[in-house]
């Protein structure tokens, strides 16, 4: 993005559009509240993720971001909703 007078809330829309699409497909795929999911949020201490949820998830976050097929190495690097969200975000941008 380019840095004009309104670049900052564009980036901001742009982070709470990706944010918010993530929480909601991780609230789908592990059947919990959104408002129960933020950035700190562990797959497997918090939601109980095993490694089938884990592969899951990325299948449905590929698909829904429209990213290429995540390395393995790199997916088991993904601990948090935060991790997720970085990667994420690298891939798109």
């Amino acid at each position: 993005m380019t840095g004009g007078p309104h670049s900052s809330n564009n980036e901001v829309i742009y982070v709470t559009d990706i944010f918010d699409r993530l929480r909601a497909l991780i609230a789908e795929q592990f059947s919990v509240a959104e408002d129960s999911i933020d950035m700190d949020t562990s797959f497997t201490d918090d939601l109980g993720a095993d490694s089938l949820d884990v592969v899951e998830l990325t299948m449905a976050i590929e698909e829904e971001f429209d990213i290429p097929e995540t390395d393995e190495e790199v997916l088991y690097k993904l601990v948090t909703v935060g991790d997720v969200f970085k990667y994420i975000s690298s891939k798109i941008d």
